[in-house]
């Protein structure tokens, strides 16, 4: 399940910070981190995780199996300011927005079984070589 956050006002740079922490975690995982985090992009993610996981909620999927999959922060529009310096010159900066796509994955069940079977065929295979 996929959510998307448009013209948040922080530059990408800082939001990725908050958005490298949450990468591949668990949803009550995630939720945890990003609500102890002192950062201010932690609780605009926050809010997008939630809708994220209100479409996985609508889309009938089991919210305990779901992960961080993917979470992209881009560059969005940025505002052209002016500010007053010396001898009546005026100097522009921008203040950067930033896109946020995050991305749900589910957990499967089956893939840690399969990797305890391959170790206990190999194990007696190491046996019958003895």
């Amino acid at each position: 399940m996929k959510a998307l956050l448009t013209n948040y006002h922080q530059s990408p740079r800082k939001v990725r910070l908050v958005a490298d922490l949450i990468r591949g975690k668990s949803v009550a995982r995630a939720k945890e981190a990003l609500m102890f985090l002192p950062k201010k992009s932690s609780p605009a993610i926050e809010k997008l995780l939630d809708s994220a996981v209100s479409n996985a909620r609508n889309a009938g999927q089991n919210i305990d199996n779901l992960f961080v999959k993917t979470i992209q922060v881009n560059k969005g529009i940025a505002m052209r300011r002016f500010k007053p310096m010396a001898r009546g010159r005026a100097a522009q900066y921008r203040k950067t927005m930033s896109i946020i796509s995050l991305e749900l994955g589910t957990l499967s069940v089956a893939a840690p079984k399969k990797k305890a079977a391959k170790k206990a065929t190999k194990a007696k295979a190491k046996e019958e070589n003895k």
